[in-house]
């Protein structure tokens, strides 16, 4: 049984930095894709990274390109995300997601992950 548990989120001024953690227990997870995914209030959840873990390939939304870094930690089985320059438009609520299918250009569809945790909000305020 795959679990996944985000951490990291808060309250920050624009122009700041934040890391999210998403620690995550199960099986190996090697072959696995994992992503990060946002919901802001009123708006559909979108993609924001997705990281294969067993290669290291990564994929980040244009919104977010340039300003984040996706990374994993085989030893201590997390997935991170880096973000610089915050703006109030990044503020929602972060899952991190989960699924045991390799690498493709569905990675940025949240409808293929099978596995989510519960969220973390983060809120950038001016």
């Amino acid at each position: 049984q795959v679990q996944l548990l985000e951490s990291g989120g808060g309250s920050v001024q624009a122009g700041a930095t934040l890391r999210l953690s998403c620690s995550a227990s199960g099986p190996t997870f090697s072959g696995y894709a994992m992503g990060w995914f946002r919901q802001a209030p009123g708006k559909e959840r979108e993609f924001v990274a997705a990281i294969n873990w067993s290669r290291g390939d990564t994929h980040y939304a244009d919104s977010v390109k340039g300003r984040s870094a996706i990374s994993r930690d085989n030893v201590k089985n997390t997935v991170d995300l880096q973000m610089i320059s915050l703006s109030p438009e990044d503020t929602a609520v972060y899952y991190c997601a989960a699924v045991a299918a390799g690498w493709g250009p569905w990675i940025t569809s949240s409808y293929k992950y099978n596995y989510w945790g519960p969220g973390t909000q983060v809120t950038v305020s001016l």
